[in-house]
């Protein structure tokens, strides 16, 4: 039985070295077969992330798909408006026979298309549609570049980190005109100073129950 329980105790920590191994040869393989050495290739939390020129996407996407990275597991961006090319373009991939994932990355600004990977994988199609819609990434040879979330003539990219919470348009339909009809946001409410504390802690009185934890246990 203690050797059972000293076995199961080091299990983790073994599987965690082996998978750190895995992942290492994996970069180091993937750095030796890129066309031109990835911007940078680091492990953490035993994740395996590479980036990559513009330039190099699709080549580096076709080389791993090429090598057992046959699963595209999804497809998005990141925000980082400070930034000259704002946009992290993210694409998690898995290789089913060896159990691995990896992620790859490049960057990109607002005008700056990035070549379409639906062409590798088709089911990018929808994802890129959606970081088109969502974030105002631009694809370069997408066989359908148009928005899927928001509706027709929205304007703006909502996930953008300096696209307002509340919009600039709602929506609501009239009656006398028969049809739906758009309208600027209009906040009726005065401003409010949020302190951000819940309920129970900004009150200033006795909540019900408060007797029963002031009595000795």
């Amino acid at each position: 039985m203690a050797n059972e329980q000293n076995e199961a105790a080091v299990a983790p920590s073994d599987h965690a070295a082996a998978l750190r191994e895995k992942l290492q040869a994996l970069s180091e393989r993937i750095q030796a077969g890129f066309s031109q050495a990835p911007v940078s290739a680091t492990i953490a939390w035993d994740e395996l992330t590479i980036v990559v020129a513009p330039a190099q996407w699709i080549a580096s996407l076709t080389f791993l798909r090429d090598i057992g990275f046959i699963s595209f597991v999804d497809l998005t961006a990141v925000d980082w408006p400070a930034r000259e090319q704002r946009f992290d373009l993210v694409v998690h991939l898995l290789d089913p026979h060896a159990n691995l994932r990896v992620r790859i990355k490049t960057v990109t600004d607002e005008s700056q298309p990035i070549e379409t990977s639906s062409n590798i994988w088709p089911a990018a199609n929808w994802f890129e549609r959606e970081a088109y819609d969502m974030y105002g990434v631009l694809f370069s040879g997408h066989p359908d570049l148009r928005r899927m979330l928001t509706d027709y003539g929205f304007d703006g990219h909502p996930l953008r980190k300096d696209f307002p919470m509340t919009g600039y348009v709602e929506v609501r339909y009239d009656d006398a005109q028969k049809r739906v009809v758009y309208e600027p946001v209009k906040l009726p409410q005065e401003y409010r100073s949020f302190d951000f504390l819940s309920p129970w802690e900004a009150a200033q009185y006795d909540l019900p129950g408060d007797e029963k934890a002031s009595k000795p246990g």
